[in-house]
């Protein structure tokens, strides 16, 4: 109840909002309607139909990053992802290297429960078997960033999160050559440098980027290298034809200081138990793609896509309340190969559109377990010094492919109506071929008996989801929108053996079924724009975290399994406003913007056998996310103040909030804010700054039962940067 009377007190906001914003427009002569990126509000939604996809009926979310007043040199997800409701965001570094963001109560581990994309194709590591994203595009070289929630499942394949894709920059279309760089230097000897160069001659548009960035990071045994590359090619072969070449790098060594027990965060949250731990990651993608304007009704797309990546993990994962020993450290490595294609087709006729498309994927990694040497520099080759480890060894190969089909279609029954019914068929075979070696040991720890295991598994499924959107405009500047599909996840390869003594698998987890549904209302035209939606996710057989107990050993230790059938319900909203245009009206340059985003979810295991998880709180699911900010602009000067607030979470489904451990326990809610300042010297020139974490909190926003743990990740304190941009 709480919630519909939330709703109903701000739908009466919204029209006397929407009335001031009316008379503001009704000052000019000529009534002028600007979309919300050309009000640099950096924020906006997608089209019902844009390229060949439909997003019609879709909660959407668009970020502009050229309005962005934030950090971009360290892809700050807090300043980055602000106005979009109900992001549970991990800080796992203070440069970006990794993104984690989770929406509606779903682990924000490595985006792994979006399907993350660039320019419309996979970057994860396995989009089907290992949907981790080691990769983040460098925010510097990304023109936006557009987020399609549970109903992108229709389109975009077995995700119960939706669809993230990063829109990556272009060349200029009026300039031959154009050059940007940015130099950033900040707290902690960060140093960040990227240029680009981009332009069009004749029928070729041409993009080319790069980024070093490198640092000593907050605590001890944090430092930093990476260095990213992208370029793209698009060649138009006359007004109806046009192939693009994309190509992007990635590589980035990283120091990793390690978790913290509870005690240790509360006496210093800077310091570093483990000194040893490092991360390695190389990351190869390539796309062409095609666009052809068949006629002015018809459009095909097909895009083909590869990569070639490694990950290399290398530390000691013993339990963070015990001191590093000096033993051989844990040595994770992964290879993988994949590539795919998708095909779309899009109709445009009289009362509606209709799109067809089909996907093919095929995915191929090699992933080796053991043991590397008890040294402390980044060694990452099978060199254990102890005779035992050098048994403790897997190999395992996992191959998998997917075929998809699916269709959707936008019915515009009346000029105010539209109904937008979609399938989708699936086809996937993942497999396991591997062998590990089974040691028992003696009360001493001697290994009195070593056993090579061949393990190889198939597991075949097919099956349809289903969905349909509503859109209803009662009024040229309001949108009704619901919608409800089905969605589908497959167990990952980490699913499936793992020698990390935090956790261990349930041999027979099953993939994850269930579904999703909103409804809400919107506006995005003018200088007031709001998106208030409800959700509902329903998990049938959740794959979770349940703090377990070794008996024998005295240990505890995260056992994933299918927890149980969970229920995830929601408010979200986002309100903004320019309150100098409401004031003044539209023809004055100065602007002061005014946003707001707050979340309420409330996600709990349901229908459980165990009392122990019945009617407990799903782990990772903040209470309360709420994010408020002003950006205002006047003359030559822009700035922007955030406050960010994320409620108390848990990280295991029975809820425990203390472990000796750390790896399970209460995250406490917290509060953190950010300034930003820019100012623009000419058209060539501009300077840049930030500090973030403002007030010097000292927080966490995970617990980690593996890398970059385990135990407590502490979040940075305070720090400066600051941006000197040149483009001509």
């Amino acid at each position: 109840m709480r919630i519909f009377a939330v709703v109903i007190a701000f739908c009466s906001f919204i029209f006397t909002a929407h009335a001031q914003d009316t008379l503001s427009k009704k000052r000019l002569d000529t009534v002028i309607v600007k979309s919300a990126e050309q009000l640099r509000s950096g924020f906006t939604r997608l089209k019902d139909v844009e390229g060949t996809a439909i997003y019609a009926g879709k909660k959407t979310e668009v970020i502009v990053m050229k309005n962005l007043v934030g950090n971009k040199a360290t892809n700050n997800s807090r300043q980055i992802y602000s106005k979009v409701a109900g992001l549970n965001i991990w800080e796992n570094d203070g440069a970006g290297i990794q993104l984690a963001i989770g929406g509606r109560g779903l682990n924000p581990n490595r985006v792994s429960n979006f399907n993350t994309r660039q320019n419309g194709y996979d970057i994860s590591a396995d989009a089907l078997g290992y949907p981790e994203s080691y990769y983040t595009p460098p925010a510097e070289a990304v023109e936006r960033i557009e987020i399609v929630r549970g109903a992108a499942s229709l389109q975009y394949g077995t995700q119960f999160g939706g669809m993230i894709n990063f829109k990556m920059e272009r060349g200029a279309d009026s300039q031959k050559v154009a050059v940007n760089t940015r130099l950033t230097t900040g707290s902690w000897n960060f140093f960040n440098t990227s240029t680009s160069v981009g332009g069009t001659i004749n029928k070729l548009n041409y993009y080319g980027f790069f980024q070093h960035k490198s640092g000593d990071g907050w605590r001890p045994n944090s430092e930093f290298n990476s260095n990213t590359a992208y370029a793209s090619a698009i060649y138009k072969l006359n007004e109806r034809l046009s192939v693009t070449l994309q190509y992007t790098y990635m590589s980035y060594l990283e120091h990793q200081p390690g978790g913290l027990t509870d005690a240790d965060f509360k006496a210093d949250p800077r310091q570093s138990v483990r000194a040893r731990n490092w991360f390695k990651v190389n990351w190869n993608l390539g796309a062409v793609a095609v666009d052809y304007h068949i006629s002015n009704k018809l459009t095909l797309n097909t895009r083909f896509f590869g990569l070639m990546a490694s990950r290399d993990a290398l530390g000691l994962l013993t339990f963070i309340n015990r001191a590093d020993d000096g033993s051989d450290r844990n040595l994770y490595i992964d290879h993988y190969h994949n590539w795919g294609n998708e095909t779309r087709l899009l109709y445009q006729y009289k009362t509606g559109t209709a799109l067809l498309g089909f996907r093919y994927y095929s995915g191929h990694t090699e992933r080796e377990q053991g043991y590397g040497n008890d040294g402390s520099g980044h060694d990452f080759t099978f060199t254990p010094t102890r005779a035992s480890d050098s048994l403790r060894y897997s190999r395992y190969v996992f191959p998998n492919h997917n075929t998809a089909i699916f269709a959707e279609n936008i019915f515009r029954v009346t000029p105010k109506l539209n109904i937008i019914p979609g399938v989708r068929f699936e086809s996937i075979t993942t497999r396991a071929d591997g062998n590990y070696t089974n040691v028992v040991f003696d009360g001493a720890g001697n290994p009195i008996f070593a056993q090579k295991i061949t393990d190889n598994k198939r597991n075949s499924r097919s099956f349809i989801l289903g969905g349909i959107g509503i859109t209803y405009n009662p009024v040229s500047f309001l949108q009704l929108y619901a919608n409800f599909s089905r969605n589908y996840k497959a167990i990952n390869f980490n699913d499936l053996r793992t020698l990390n003594p935090n956790l261990r698998v349930d041999s027979n987890l099953q993939d994850e079924k269930g579904y999703s549904a909103d409804i809400g209302i919107r506006k995005n035209i003018g200088i007031f724009n709001f998106d208030v939606s409800v959700f509902l996710i329903n998990y049938d057989n959740k794959i979770g975290s349940i703090l377990s107990v070794d008996t024998a050993r005295i240990l505890t230790y995260n056992l994933r399994t299918n927890v149980a059938q969970s229920r995830h319900i929601g408010l979200e909203s986002y309100v903004e406003a320019d309150i100098w245009k409401l004031i003044k009206g539209n023809e004055t340059a100065t602007s002061v913007t005014l946003f707001s985003n707050f979340s309420l979810i409330n996600a709990k295991y349901i229908h459980s056998k165990d009392a122990t998880i019945h009617n407990r709180r799903v782990e990772f699911v903040p209470d309360v996310v709420f994010k408020t900010g002003v950006a205002v602009r006047y003359k030559k000067w822009v700035g922007s103040y955030q406050y960010s607030y994320t409620g108390k979470q848990y990280t295991d489904a029975t809820n425990a909030t203390f472990t000796d451990n750390a790896i399970d326990g209460l995250v406490p809610a917290y509060g953190v804010m950010d300034l930003s300042a820019e100012y623009h010297l000419n058209k060539h020139f501009t300077v840049l700054g930030s500090i973030n974490n403002l007030s010097d909190v000292k927080y966490f926003t995970r617990r980690a039962d593996s890398y970059p743990g385990p135990g407590i990740v502490p979040s940075d304190a305070r720090s400066f940067y600051l941006t000197l941009q040149a483009k001509f």
